[in-house]
């Protein structure tokens, strides 16, 4: 029965801790966007930009690899 006297304060410093800490994240931004993620997945980047052709064959590093290629 004498151990209520130490858990009892354990336990509510304990849930002050946490509290500290979930406040913590809130403020933080921590649970801001949950479902941005979860379609940044899904998302298909590997699709070129209709811009990008015409760049690669004006990059000179096109010209290196077409030059030992052909070289």
């Amino acid at each position: 029965m004498e151990i209520l006297w130490l858990l009892i304060p354990m336990s509510v410093l304990l849930v002050l801790i946490m509290g500290c800490i979930f406040w913590w994240s809130v403020r933080s931004g921590q649970f801001d966007d949950l479902d941005g993620p979860a379609y940044r997945v899904l998302a298909d980047d590997d699709a070129p930009t209709p811009g990008m052709a015409s760049e690669e064959a004006l990059s000179p590093e096109s010209d290196k690899k077409g030059g030992a290629e052909g070289g």
